[in-house]
């Protein structure tokens, strides 16, 4: 019987077989959870006091910041910047208890560089659903056999559902799912790098008059799956 925390992993793979061009399924899972925390930040909850704590003391990475500057919610994005800037001067200022206050700012400062709310909520997100990706495979037929008619995982995604089901799937299952995931990947890896070899190639003249084939996006194909979700990002600017 299907469960709420389960619609959102077989509508992903769902969409993925019905457009193979979806790619990964988990990137797509990603990219909604992305939308719905920025609708979140720049709606009603920035306002709520423990999450104006964890975003002043978090801060954003630039991509989310982009992102929230693209949704013209100025005066949300102005609120949460002001009290942001707080915490901001005072790891500039470092701390005022006796101590090497210089190296203290300099390491204050260095944490803000390397966090950002909405990645961490995504991350807590996203691997939620790589564990039900993980418990549907070895508990709903139907799924795996869906999950057998994905085109590809990024490779990002696909490390992290190994790692997982590593951890949690007994011996036996694992080796299967490992299996079953690698094939997965390794036919679409195969096709990916001869559609990229094809591609440089078609810059020598001597193969001029031969067809494209499959090679003409093939760039853009191995970004998606060599990044995954940042892929797809850095691919659409």
């Amino acid at each position: 019987m299907e469960q709420i925390y389960t619609i959102p992993v077989n509508e992903a793979f769902d969409a993925v077989i019905e457009k193979p061009e979806c790619g990964c399924p988990i990137c797509m899972l990603y990219k909604r959870l992305q939308e719905d925390e920025l609708d979140i930040i720049l709606g009603a909850s920035m306002m709520e006091p423990d999450i104006r704590i964890r975003t002043n003391e978090l801060g954003f990475c630039l991509t989310h910041y982009n992102m929230m500057l693209e949704r013209r919610r100025m005066l949300g994005m102005g609120l949460i910047l002001e009290s942001h800037l707080d915490e901001v001067v005072k790891r500039l200022d470092g701390p005022t208890v006796l101590g090497n206050r210089r190296a203290a700012a300099k390491e204050a400062l260095g944490e803000l560089e390397e966090s950002c709310y909405i990645c961490s909520r995504i991350n807590k997100n996203l691997s939620a659903m790589i564990a039900t990706v993980c418990y549907l495979w070895e508990s709903d037929p139907e799924f795996r056999r869906k999950f057998n008619k994905q085109p590809w995982f990024c490779l990002p995604h696909y490390r992290m559902m190994l790692e997982y089901a590593s951890k949690k799937m007994p011996k036996k299952l694992y080796n299967d799912f490992y299996d079953e995931a690698h094939a997965i990947e390794k036919k679409y890896l195969t096709e990916l790098k001869g559609d990229v070899s094809w591609f440089c190639k078609k810059f020598d003249y001597r193969y001029d008059e031969e067809p494209w084939y499959n090679s003409k996006d093939s760039v853009k194909r191995a970004v998606r799956f060599l990044g995954g979700s940042f892929g797809e990002e850095m691919e659409n600017k």
